[in-house]
């Protein structure tokens, strides 16, 4: 029998994604597939970013092709390739960036901050152009997270900024531009006018995402956001603590009325382990992430330990994923990045560059 492209496409069938679960055949994953005699040559074009994924992934692929009978020499290209997905309606993109993620929390102390900046670092680290707003206009913590408190953005025109990098990322945030002893003695509209010129006149440069570090709570600059920010989706963090959930709730129910989809929820501070014992107990409660979830119908992303390092390593402005890149919580952290970003190229992609323009004139 003849080798056919209908029958690596079979064999490929059989095979899932690690990430997804689904198959490179319905996903539509396969890209480009040759079949020139015995030889066989196909790309898998992944919709999220897995860099520190792919040789596994092109190994996989290979070896499941070479079971079909009449199979040579099977060559396959595995590459990541990221879209604009669709936001709330009658909201435009933001030139220079493809995807906006929401890192909220219904209040503070739950470690939003930190899970932001690390979610951030975890998409570099898997291969994607990823930008930071710190949004919080009271209290912004990131440039002390990255690193680079004290450092001024740039402007070339005296009209736009350019943003600061650290660790791979292009940051911006009114921290840069203020004393930091200084307090944010502002009116809700003062505050998010301020908030709306740091995102739209800072030149964000070919962004795969911009994650945004949201203030706590749900007030006026979180609900402006919601209603005038091309948003992607919204990921939730909150610890298992009953108060906190409470809070969280909120939080959740304020982006579904703006129509901004909810990603899912992260637990932090799930578990602390001691460590001069071992010994683990549940702190702030236990399950309760999850029962959200549950309630919800949204994806519980993963949960997080009460950890000192991770502490110490926002505080020292080399956060979690970059300190210690191979360490468990680290890779906690990478997994829930790769779910947030398979959520996202599972949503409709924007398609608003691909109309015509349409001009009516009197003839």
């Amino acid at each position: 029998m003849s080798l056919s492209e209908q029958s690596v496409l079979d064999s490929l069938k059989q095979l899932a994604d690690p990430n997804t679960g689904k198959d490179y055949v319905s996903s539509r994953a396969v890209k480009n597939l040759r079949v020139s005699g015995a030889d066989v040559s196909f790309d898998i074009e992944l919709g999220y970013p897995a860099k520190t994924q792919i040789d596994a992934i092109r190994q996989a692929v290979i070896a499941q092709v070479r079971t079909v009978p009449g199979v040579g020499n099977v060559s396959a290209n595995v590459h990541t390739k990221i879209v604009a997905h669709a936001v709330q309606q009658g909201v435009k993109l933001l030139p220079g960036v493809k995807n906006i993620i929401a890192v909220a929390s219904g209040k503070g102390g739950v470690g939003k901050s930190t899970t932001a900046v690390n979610l951030a670092l975890a998409l570099v680290a898997e291969g994607a152009t990823v930008g930071m707003l710190d949004a919080d206009i009271y209290g912004p913590s990131q440039p002390q997270m990255l690193g680079i408190g004290g450092q001024r953005p740039e402007s070339h025109d005296g009209k736009s900024m350019e943003p600061l990098e650290a660790h791979g990322l292009q940051v911006m945030s009114i921290g840069f531009l203020v004393d930091v002893e200084t307090p944010m003695v502002w009116r809700g509209p003062m505050a998010t006018q301020a908030l709306n010129q740091l995102l739209k006149e800072t030149n964000w440069r070919d962004l795969d995402y911009l994650v945004i570090d949201m203030p706590p709570g749900t007030g006026d600059i979180q609900l402006t956001l919601s209603q005038s920010v091309p948003v992607t989706g919204a990921v939730i963090v909150t610890t298992p603590q009953d108060i906190a959930l409470l809070d969280a709730r909120k939080g959740l129910k304020m982006f579904e009325k703006v129509g901004v989809p909810i990603i899912g929820i992260v637990e932090n501070m799930s578990t602390h382990i001691c460590s001069k014992c071992g010994h683990e107990e549940h702190i702030f409660g236990t399950g309760g992430g999850q029962s959200m979830c549950d309630d919800y119908g949204v994806p519980f992303l993963g949960a997080l330990p009460l950890d000192i390092q991770i502490r110490q390593e926002v505080d020292s402005g080399v956060p979690t994923v970059v300190s210690d890149p191979d360490g468990r919580v680290s890779d906690i952290y990478k997994s829930i990045a790769r779910k947030v970003a398979i959520t996202i190229a599972e949503r409709s992609k924007d398609m608003s560059s691909k109309f015509p323009n349409i001009v009516v004139q009197n003839t």
